[in-house]
């Protein structure tokens, strides 16, 4: 195999595992058994690729998906939407196994960096913690309205879902602490006023283009740029939308501490609700320049230093 073949998508169905190489434009199919999945592993180990794409399948990407993470091969699991609206923007409306797998092959080339299988499972831990937390909470509010033929039940049930997200939290700092890259970037937002440990954790599993990108892309790619929505001679109000959800919903806590603790957020807020602004609406603002902060600093590897005078 050529070493220009960096790029593979794969489409995965209950029968087959259809490839696509990238930029050579080769393609094959093997079944989806047992042998299929170790012939892929094995071709794709051989080539060793800079990037392999699938898509999220219902859990029939999930025995490949762990095959080629062993080998070490850089797989990424990608979600279905993206790459139809990345296939359409591309003017690819048809639709087929072997179709699916050029775009994903085209898509691991086209938006890089895409998060690699450690990130990954640093999203799903991110993921399980989230629910984890949820569960909690829940489990909480029902105990305050509970009888005493209840209580115990519910009290071991909250003792244990303490002692996992104790265990969870220690997981995803051992994490953290193995990456050199993932420490040092961990250090860099943390030194921010008002970040903590859990945007952190978000932006390292969520976010990997940050300090990568400038101000208007990376607030664009969140979600919390204010986009247009005029007509012809009707102006209507600008509003963020879109973007990544888990990210902006992280910085939302944090923009809302750094309000109070960082000298630069907090005479941001204040200024906008001195001029008038909805306190929503200055939160908003608030995000989008902790962001832009953030992604100035990992670019430049430069910690927090308070301005003159705060």
């Amino acid at each position: 195999m050529s070493a220009a073949l960096t790029f593979v998508g794969i489409d995965v169905s209950r029968r087959w595992l259809d490839l696509a190489f990238r930029p050579a434009g080769r393609s094959e199919r093997l079944a989806n058994d047992e042998a299929g999945v170790e012939a892929c592993r094995a071709r794709l180990e051989a080539l060793r690729p800079e990037r392999v794409v699938l898509e999220a399948s219902g859990g029939l990407e999930s025995p490949l998906v762990a095959a080629l993470a062993a080998a070490g091969l850089p797989v990424v699991v990608v979600n279905p939407r993206q790459v139809r609206h990345f296939a359409r923007a591309d003017g690819r409306l048809a639709k087929t196994d072997a179709l699916d797998a050029a775009v994903l092959a085209h898509f691991g080339e086209a938006l890089r960096p895409l998060p690699d299988a450690e990130s990954q499972a640093l999203r799903e831990l991110l993921a399980r913690r989230r629910q984890l937390l949820a569960m909690l909470v829940a489990e909480r509010h029902r105990r305050r309205a509970a009888g005493p033929a209840l209580g115990p039940r519910l009290d071991a049930h909250i003792a244990w879902l303490e002692q996992e997200l104790g265990r969870l939290d220690e997981q995803l700092r051992r994490a953290v602490r193995r990456s050199p890259h993932w420490r040092a970037q961990d250090q860099l937002v943390q030194s921010v006023p008002g970040v903590g440990p859990q945007l952190a954790l978000t932006l390292l599993a969520e976010l990997p283009e940050l300090g990568r990108l400038d101000r208007r892309r990376i607030a664009a790619l969140v979600g919390v740029a204010p986009f247009n929505r005029d007509s012809g001679q009707w102006r209507g109000r600008r509003s963020i939308w879109g973007g990544r959800a888990q990210v902006r919903a992280t910085l939302y806590m944090s923009a809302l501490v750094a309000t109070r603790y960082n000298p630069v957020i907090r005479a941001c807020y204040q200024r906008l609700l001195a001029r008038g602004k909805p306190k929503k609406v200055a939160l908003t603002a608030c995000m989008r320049k902790l962001l832009v902060i953030l992604n100035a600093i990992v670019r430049s590897n430069t910690p927090w230093q308070a301005p003159l005078g705060a």
